[in-house]
């Protein structure tokens, strides 16, 4: 399983990517592998206000539909919309063209909540 070293990691297989005050979220290479081939992603709504481990959107696959949730407290401030026409690149390309949306943290602080690339392999095995 592809884990890179540069993210943040969250116990329900989600990935943040601290951008400035903001950070791009997706599913983990692993979730991507357990859901198998995507066919469909509901993307949250832009300005929408999040709680940390609140579900924000749900990513449908062949054999199961998953909440995702938002790693951390804050704002949605874009949506991957690529995604509406081609959910298969969460699959195809987890933690890059597969993200799913931006989010402007409340406290940059929250990332200390969540689990290192180290911790999230262990949890993975």
């Amino acid at each position: 399983m592809n884990v890179p070293d540069d993210l943040h990691y969250t116990a329900s297989h989600e990935w943040i990517r601290p951008e400035g005050e903001n950070a791009r979220v997706g599913i983990t290479d692993h979730a991507q592998a357990e859901l198998t081939d995507v066919v469909y992603v509901e993307l949250p709504k832009v300005g929408a206000n999040v709680e940390a481990r609140s579900p924000i959107a749900v990513v449908a696959s062949v054999k199961t539909k998953s909440d995702i949730y938002a790693p951390v407290k804050g704002t949605v401030v874009e949506v991957n919309k690529a995604l509406e026409s081609n959910p298969a690149l969460i699959n195809t390309d987890p933690f890059g063209e597969g993200w799913i949306f931006l989010l402007k943290m409340a406290s940059p602080d929250d990332l200390k909540e969540l689990k290192d690339p180290a911790a999230y392999r262990t949890a993975i095995g």
